[in-house]
């Protein structure tokens, strides 16, 4: 796959630190962070620990880069994509991490919004599957991860078939269109 960077459209020319078992968070950061945001984020990452995949966000690397590029390549280097939504985030929170959750969706990462009871999500996420963090949180987001992870087999099938014949690249492109 060829990769462009957001910050000036250039193909990306040097090598990723790969994370395939990390999931990238978004969230708000900095502080205060209200405590309902916290409790879903512990929630979150004690779900992806029973399922050994590691949790970043964007403060977990400091390049002294370009945020943007450096959020970006985070979010090319990770499968899995957490969006933590919640009433008490300010609006400006909120774009950023629909921004981020837009990132991951254009590179084809496995993404989820988990959301408090009283938040809610703009039009465009209406007919998005998320999961309402409540007492069926931890079987539901269990499920994501376990979907998520099947897709580790198929995934390796499809790159070593790749590799030993690239002109199904082609056709696989074409096939992902098409649905």
């Amino acid at each position: 796959m060829i990769l462009y960077r957001p910050t000036d459209e250039d193909v990306l020319t040097t090598a990723l630190d790969l994370r395939p078992r990390t999931c990238f968070l978004m969230t708000q950061l900095g502080n205060p962070v209200d405590p309902g945001i916290t409790k879903i984020r512990q929630n979150i990452e004690r779900q992806l620990a029973k399922k050994k995949i590691d949790c970043i966000d964007k403060d977990s690397v400091t390049t002294g880069n370009d945020f943007l590029d450096k959020i970006w390549k985070l979010i090319v280097s990770v499968l899995i994509g957490v969006a933590i939504i919640h009433e008490e985030m300010s609006q400006k929170t909120a774009a950023n991490i629909f921004y981020e959750l837009g990132m991951m969706g254009s590179l084809g990462k496995q993404t989820v919004v988990v959301k408090s009871p009283g938040a809610a999500l703009p039009s465009d996420f209406v007919r998005s599957e998320f999961i309402q963090s409540d007492g069926d949180f931890g079987r539901r987001f269990a499920s994501f991860l376990d979907s998520t992870l099947a897709l580790e087999g198929y995934f390796e099938t499809l790159a070593d078939e790749l590799e030993k014949n690239p002109l199904l690249s082609i056709e696989y492109s074409a096939a992902l269109r098409e649905h």
